[in-house]
């Protein structure tokens, strides 16, 4: 074997170790305890392999967005997502007692547009570009979020900025949840008329959907896998329905957990990188799946006592989840042990299906109190209420939806109308 051969393969050993060293660890990591213990002694990597939280996303990532920087795309709706976030929030550790709270900015808000319904849901797209809107009277609206900041400067010579850039029409019953394909050209949207409708938001033209998945209950949450080529329905029904979005197969777990009658789905969402995901449910548990096998593999029952949960997600590192029920309480729990780690008290919300939503660096939590018509804002860490605003809506606001990106969130009322709230320069 010449020298060059025999260096090569050297470098393929060393490649090879680096890899299987990150793929136990990404896995181990992210709780899938069973597949790191079979990788690690498949291809004798310690266990205890040590890596930087989530490198092997970080590398796959940048590994795609590289690969995709020599494909030829159109402007403006292709533009690629930005990089995951590495960096959250250690919430297992105690906070600081001897420092004061975080103070939340300072927030501007403007009308931006009105529904002839409720608005009953939001979500933005991973790059922070869009947000979409769906209501009662079975529409929904895309906003661009650059003409969204243009309205809050003064007026334009060229006369008033419009930032709905279409709106659809192809429910024929209220829109329960909205959410964007992670590669950001394609809508999805979950309606009481049982069917997932597929709305590509480059088509400028474009009213109704090119796609309709069309399920047996209830559509009452969407939640696109991180790859884009699978979805989660949560439904009336109380397993989550696993879509393959181009065979349109649906998948259901062969590990039923133990459901009440009334075990209805709330809220669906994936983690970040796809490895779980998690239910909230009308019974009032929160409960928690394999992202590969689609096994329920941990049911927090009775989270929110009697009540219905009704929102659930999880934190950027997986580790906690965020939960939100009609018992007036918001709640992060530690996924690993099921244990309360932290609870959020001081906002009532009883009636509507509210959220409990993280600002963009989860230094911050934000939720509704119905009574006062107000939006309350927590310190995530020492769990003290620092902020409490007037919604601006008549009547408490029904959804509040943060952006991904940046000091920015909508909130959507019974009144019909969309808000929008930037942090003040």
């Amino acid at each position: 074997m010449d020298n060059s051969n025999s260096e090569q393969t050297v470098q393929d050993g060393k490649l090879y170790r680096n890899l299987n060293s990150l793929i136990v660890a990404h896995l181990r990591d992210n709780n899938l305890t069973q597949a790191a213990s079979a990788v690690a002694s498949a291809t004798m990597t310690p266990l205890n392999v040590e890596a930087p939280p989530n490198r092997l996303l970080d590398l796959v990532a940048k590994g795609l967005a590289a690969e995709k920087g020599h494909i030829t795309r159109g402007p403006d709706f292709s533009a690629s997502l930005p990089m995951p976030h590495t960096t959250a929030i250690d919430f297992s550790t105690a906070p600081d007692m001897k420092s004061s709270a975080k103070s939340f900015p300072k927030h501007e808000t403007r009308h931006l547009s009105e529904h002839k319904n409720i608005a009953r849901c939001a979500r933005f797209s991973a790059d922070g570009r869009f947000v979409a809107t769906g209501s009662a009277d079975t529409s929904i609206k895309l906003f661009e979020v650059s003409k969204i900041k243009q309205m809050l400067l003064p007026e334009a010579k060229d006369g008033p900025v419009r930032p709905v850039i279409r709106t659809y029409y192809d429910h024929i019953q209220p829109i329960n949840d909205l959410d964007f394909h992670p590669q950001g050209t394609i809508l999805i949207s979950g309606a009481k008329d049982q069917t997932i409708k597929f709305f590509d938001i480059s088509k400028t033209n474009a009213k109704r959907a090119y796609r309709v998945i069309q399920d047996t209950h209830n559509v009452r949450s969407v939640s696109f896998h991180p790859s884009g080529d699978f979805l989660l329905a949560g439904t009336d029904h109380a397993i989550p329905h696993l879509y393959d979005i181009n065979t349109f197969q649906c998948y259901l777990s062969s590990n039923v957990p133990e459901t009440s009658p009334n075990g209805a789905i709330n809220q669906v969402r994936y983690s970040c990188t796809g490895a779980m995901y998690v239910t909230a449910s009308k019974d009032g548990a929160i409960r928690l799946w394999d992202g590969i096998t689609a096994n329920c593999v941990r049911s927090i029952t009775a989270a929110h006592g009697t009540a219905e949960a009704t929102s659930a997600i999880f934190t950027k590192d997986q580790r906690f989840v965020l939960s939100c029920g009609k018992d007036s309480t918001i709640k992060l729990w530690e996924i690993g042990s099921g244990r309360l780690v932290k609870q959020y008290l001081g906002a009532i919300h009883t009636q509507l299906r509210c959220q409990a939503i993280f600002n963009q660096t989860e230094e911050f939590i934000l939720s509704i109190d119905e009574l006062s018509n107000e939006i309350i804002i927590w310190d995530a860490m020492k769990t003290e209420k620092v902020a409490k605003w007037p919604s601006n809506h008549v009547g408490a606001p029904r959804w509040l939806e943060h952006s991904p990106v940046e000091s920015a969130f909508i909130s959507c009322g019974t009144d019909r109308s969309v808000r929008f709230w930037k942090e003040t320069v």
